[in-house]
């Protein structure tokens, strides 16, 4: 999207889209470079002259380089939300949440009071053998200051990140005494399976957070430990999950389907038409599940929901999901950059696209979230999606419905109980995990595992009121009484599940957070009846 202060320039670099697209494909590959021709290359010439003239003669400073992608990246979009441009600079990060994991030396910390403070230490990592401690506090890296008004999260990634068996230096402080450490960094997985516990003694959860390569073996591990320990219900929770890479949602379904079954279906102009089915290899397929979606739930979490929905095998409750039914295929150009480009719609197994409609283009698309908060559909269901010709029958003839995202077989309404700007803007601040840090610190052993600190620990109206008081004085968010009392409720929940996360991280969090979920709650009920 171009900004509106140069709406203008615009166009003037529409008409240079097709001689961009003809010069994209000559980039993508050496192979193609032969195929343009003499008038493809001038179409391109001109494309390349206008940026020239914009970076000379225009009244202000103008980037080209930027300019040049921003030109790319709408034109993408023209054609459909979900086709991108992804610069070289971001590809890193990009292929990180991919793989499933980066060179580093694997600690979670935040930025409270201009310094980096440990609030985890993964596991098995390099920071672990070396001897650093959660509530740590790094001072210097390499022996550069890292405190200060300057510091941000990136200058501290990039400092702590680095090509696995190199070294690295840290200087912390741990209570009043100066510590120095050297960190050979190694392999960190980002964990896309964050939370995998038994909620009694025949019910077990777990939370998806993405879709990457190591997905599904994370996924089997978890499940077949939740197994071991008496599971034959399951919560799976694919809330606010956006998605990634499509095999690993294909896999985590099969999981639960008997051999043959469709799980789903990609068909496109230029890669023709495959249906993904199901193997014998699945080790849930007797285990009674119910699937948790949202409207943040995309892409691979509908593929796997749907796949279970179609095929009668699984539940699904919650709120209408997004509706991206568009595969991408990720094409590298030569200077390192991606083309993320659009090749195929999927099918759930009765055959629906749910991909919503895009022909109002890709800012009014975009705004659909918050066009179903303005209409009530996270209250009652949209009953506009409820059209017969997007109506479709599953095998023991469920009626469900195309065109929009996956709908749910249980609903269940948004609780805003309790919210108010107030505690918005705590959410959206540190105030919760920065009081949380703090809070911990003498008492990182006191409790033996989450469903004990669940159990035993209560949060008063004295320490909602120290949160209050840390809130205002650290994070400068004004005190209000009037809705600090309203929202005490939704504070304490969240003030909990907080201080649980700087014990155990996701592990702790979810478990103290779906003890007062009304839509975990409500699948509980469902399996347990």
């Amino acid at each position: 999207m171009i900004p509106s202060d140069k709406k203008y320039i615009l166009p003037i670099l529409l008409s240079g889209f097709l001689a961009l697209g003809l010069w994209i494909g000559h980039v993508m590959t050496p192979q193609m470079s032969g195929a343009l021709g003499s008038q493809g290359q001038e179409k391109y010439q001109k494309l390349q002259d206008i940026i020239e003239i914009l970076d000379k003669k225009y009244v202000d400073t103008v980037n080209g380089e930027a300019l040049f992608e921003l030109t790319i990246s709408d034109m993408l979009h023209d054609l459909d939300p979900h086709s991108n441009y992804i610069a070289a600079r971001d590809m890193q990060s990009m292929n990180e949440s991919i793989q499933g994991q980066f060179g580093g030396v694997g600690v979670r910390f935040m930025i409270l009071r201009d310094t980096i403070c440990v609030t985890n230490v993964i596991s098995s990592s390099p920071s672990q053998r070396a001897g650093v401690r959660a509530g740590d506090k790094i001072l210097q890296v390499d022996g550069k200051k890292m405190t200060g008004k300057t510091i941000s999260n990136e200058k501290v990634m990039s400092m702590l990140k680095g090509k696995e068996q190199t070294p690295v230096s840290v200087e912390l402080l741990r209570g009043k005494k100066t510590i120095r450490k050297r960190i050979i960094r190694g392999a960190i997985p980002i964990e896309s399976v964050v939370a995998a516990y038994m909620v009694n003694g025949s019910t077990g959860y777990i939370k998806v957070d993405e879709f990457s390569l190591t997905t599904p073996d994370e996924f089997r591990m978890a499940a077949g430990w939740l197994k071991q320990k008496g599971m034959t219900k399951l919560i799976l929770d694919l809330r606010s999950n956006g998605g990634g890479v499509l095999q690993s949602a294909i896999a985590l379904a099969d999981e639960f389907l008997p051999k043959g079954l469709a799980i789903v279906k990609t068909k496109g102009e230029h890669t023709g038409s495959y249906t993904y089915r199901s193997t014998s290899t699945g080790i849930l397929e007797k285990t009674q599940v119910a699937v948790l979606i949202n409207s943040s739930s995309a892409s691979a979490s509908e593929i796997l929901a749907g796949a279970l929905q179609d095929n009668d095998r699984g539940t699904i409750i919650g709120r209408r999901s997004f509706g991206k039914g568009l595969v991408q295929e990720d094409i590298r150009l030569r200077d390192g950059s991606d083309l993320r480009l659009t090749v195929s719609r999927y099918y759930t197994p009765t055959g629906r696209c749910i991909q919503k409609p895009y022909k109002d283009g890709y800012e009014k698309y975009m705004e659909d979230q918050i066009e179903r908060y303005d209409n009530g559909e996270l209250y009652t269901p949209d009953s506009s999606v409820f059209v017969d010709s997007l109506k479709f029958k599953t095998t023991k003839g469920k009626i469900v419905y195309g065109g929009g995202g996956i709908m749910p077989d249980i609903f269940v309404p948004f609780d805003s109980s309790g919210s108010s700007l107030y505690f918005t803007e705590l959410r959206y601040s540190q105030a919760f995990s920065g009081f949380a840090f703090d809070f911990v610190q003498n008492k990182r052993m006191q409790w033996k595992d989450p469903k004990v600190f669940s159990s035993n620990f209560k949060v008063d109206d004295q320490l909602v009121e120290r949160f209050a008081k840390f809130a205002e004085k650290e994070m400068k968010i004004k005190r209000n009484s009037a809705e600090l009392k309203h929202s005490k409720r939704l504070i304490a929940e969240t003030l909990k599940a907080e201080i649980a996360r700087q014990l155990w991280m996701e592990e702790g969090f979810y478990q103290v957070f779906n003890s007062t979920d009304n839509e975990f709650e409500k699948a509980f009920k469902y399996l347990n009846h």
